[in-house]
């Protein structure tokens, strides 16, 4: 039996954004979705949509070896979902099984003394937002909700993929900030702004951090904003040893994802093992 073609109606991608609005999905993950499915159908070049072609692009992703295991994973999460919402869920394709990973690359593991040293090269707005991310946990976009209003009242409160959560600040961080807005002139709204006024995005903060990269002899691959999130994890991990404490923290669903964020690179692994003394 030949299998059904769908084609694409000229609404179809405004309905789709529409519906990931109403899902209340963030910006930035409604312009990923957008952006995959966007790319998806450039491969289709017009030809009606089946699940073969959903394959055969499947494997150009695997085989041109542009992208990695989890990137492609999240791509064809992305035109599943787009599947979905047109009732084409016979068009939908298994996410390629990846191994549990048990450790972190050492090449990528940002450690403690290399962000100290990306502080010490940084001048005094890069610095306060990399001691903001990585003193906190919160993700990039989440740096929006500290405004002066909710940093002079210690309640910020971020909402990201419907969940609300209150972050704690350090005593030291909330003065920082409030001297820094201070000294700005910045009495209410978003503290870190670009100069037209318009909340610093995660591009300028990733922009500020690769430029530090030389000056703090730091490796680029170690330096980009999410790594800062992960080193908290690490550093909150190992004082409370409370894997719960600090899914909540992150504001994680489920513990699994929270385990990848704590993963440590072989060789402090072996060390552990080394200092068990079990073997005489």
């Amino acid at each position: 039996m030949t299998a059904r073609k769908h084609h694409v109606r000229p609404k179809s991608l405004t309905d789709f954004e529409r519906s990931l609005r109403d899902d209340e999905k963030s910006a930035l993950t409604i312009e990923k979705y957008l952006r995959d499915v966007q790319a998806f159908l450039a491969f289709c070049g017009g030809r009606g949509i089946t699940k073969e072609l959903a394959l055969e692009y499947k494997r150009q992703l695997v085989d041109g070896g542009q992208y990695a295991v989890g990137s492609v994973n999240s791509m064809l999460s992305s035109i599943n979902s787009f599947f979905r919402f047109m009732g084409w869920d016979e068009c939908r394709v298994k996410a390629i099984k990846v191994q549990r990973q048990l450790y972190c690359p050492k090449e990528k593991e940002l450690t403690k003394a290399e962000y100290e040293r990306l502080l010490a090269a940084a001048g005094e707005t890069p610095r306060l937002i990399i001691q903001t991310l990585c003193g906190t946990g919160i993700r990039v976009s989440e740096l929006a909700y500290f405004t002066v209003e909710a940093v002079r009242e210690n309640n910020v409160v971020v909402t990201c993929k419907k969940k609300t959560r209150p972050v704690y600040m350090p005593k030291n961080l909330r003065k920082l900030l409030l001297r820094y807005a201070a000294e700005r002139g910045i009495t209410s709204g978003v503290i870190f702004r670009t100069r037209s006024g318009r909340p610093i995005d995660r591009s300028n903060i990733w922009a500020a951090m690769k430029r530090l990269c030389a000056s703090a002899r730091v490796s680029p691959e170690k330096v980009f904003p999410h790594n800062l999130r992960k080193l908290f994890a690490r550093t909150f991990y190992k004082c409370k040893k409370d894997i719960a404490k600090l899914a909540d923290a992150l504001g994680h669903s489920s513990i699994n994802t929270t385990r990848i964020y704590i993963m440590t690179s072989g060789a402090e692994h072996r060390r552990c093992v080394e200092q068990l003394g079990l073997v005489t």
